[in-house]
């Protein structure tokens, strides 16, 4: 029998390309308020932590965050066209491909006949939904779980309703915040996959090297030989 009944994974940034639609949009924000001469980094950030207990996480979020910002930089003095031009600038993120990461497609196809696997992904449910859906990864998962947040209450909660034993779940995701600590924090085994931009927010120290229950690994693909050697018998 499998040491984990079940593998999970998170989604942005694990699966598929998410933060550089937002590093992106960004930027475009930062041009666009460029004749203003106003901090835009520091504020927008700034603005969307006190946002997020009303807002939540994803791309409609940050949209209103980055028009709150503008309002509150300007004076209020930000023409409706830009207004609109942040608008519409969320849409796009909304509709741009979903494009996968290396070794994810071929990582899946080979582990999703010894494990369940699962999505563990926190955001939106409507355009987490969609990103799931147009990812072509769907029928790979077994159960997909979007939550408002990642804690180590919302990962107990899951297991609690589908009867899963911490030390049985292994979580993978780029996230030390979101994916890793509150994993490791509950007793269950948590591999860290470094994507190549963090959004702040999500940024924290990671654990010592010798935590147990602790891994990382340089991308997916080298999940199945990590699983490999977790099933070992200990000797």
């Amino acid at each position: 029998m499998p040491r984990f009944e079940v593998i999970a994974f998170d989604a942005d940034d694990t699966l598929w390309h998410s933060e550089r639609l937002y590093v992106d949009a960004q930027s475009e924000f930062r041009k666009l308020l460029a004749r203003y001469d106003s901090p835009v980094d520091e504020r927008l950030h700034q603005v969307e932590m006190r946002n997020l207990r009303h807002f939540g996480y994803g791309i409609k979020g940050f949209a209103l965050s980055m028009i709150e910002t503008a309002v509150e930089l300007t004076g209020g003095r930000i023409a409706g066209a830009d207004i609109q031009a942040i608008i519409d600038q969320a849409k796009r993120m909304l509709a741009a491909d979903v494009e996968l990461l290396a070794h994810v497609d071929e990582t899946l196809r080979r582990l999703m006949d010894r494990y369940p696997l699962m999505v563990i992904t926190k955001g939106d449910l409507h355009d987490q939904e969609r990103k799931i859906a147009r990812s072509g990864l769907a029928n790979r998962f077994r159960h997909i779980e979007i939550v408002s947040d990642k804690t180590r209450q919302s990962y107990e909660a899951v297991l609690r309703r589908l009867g899963i034993a911490p030390e049985r779940f292994l979580m993978v995701g780029n996230s030390l915040r979101s994916d890793i600590l509150p994993v490791l924090a509950m007793g269950a085994i948590a591999v860290y996959v470094p994507y190549e931009l963090t959004w702040a927010h999500e940024m924290s120290a990671p654990p010592p090297v010798d935590q147990p229950g602790y891994h990382e690994i340089a991308h997916i693909g080298l999940l199945p030989d990590l699983l490999e050697r977790l099933e070992r018998p200990r000797t």
